[in-house]
């Protein structure tokens, strides 16, 4: 049991450490980061993101290469980001009408973070 607990601890703090790495990337590149960690019904959005007229909504994935951070990203993850997106914007009106996209961000050890922007289109559209 405590292996398993400190398993699932160690996953928990690379995934934060991820997500704050792909944040800062996110800046670096002139977005305003509005959300992280947001949580809805339909499931949870890493980060929210806002440049200009374009909100995006971004998947980050911490893995040991970019193509097993790409495998990770399911179709059935990709509904459930879109859903989740669909509630944020429900509840922010105001953003309802900027531009929209779903990028992916992939942070590996040893190497500079990669942003896919419109890594996927809305299985929902």
């Amino acid at each position: 049991m405590t292996r398993d607990r400190d398993a699932r601890h160690a996953a928990y703090r690379k995934g934060l450490r991820a997500e704050w790495v792909a944040a800062w990337l996110l800046r670096l590149k002139g977005f305003r980061v509005l959300a992280a960690r947001f949580k809805t019904p339909a499931g949870e959005i890493d980060l929210i993101a806002r440049r200009g007229q374009l909100i995006v909504f971004v998947e980050v994935k911490a893995r040991g290469d970019e193509a097993r951070a790409v495998e990770a990203v399911t179709p059935a993850a990709k509904a459930r980001i879109a859903r989740a997106a669909s509630l944020y914007l429900n509840r922010h009106p105001r953003l309802a009408t900027l531009d929209r996209r779903f990028d992916i961000v992939f942070v590996a050890p040893g190497r500079l973070p990669v942003h896919r922007p419109g890594a996927f289109e809305s299985p929902l559209d």
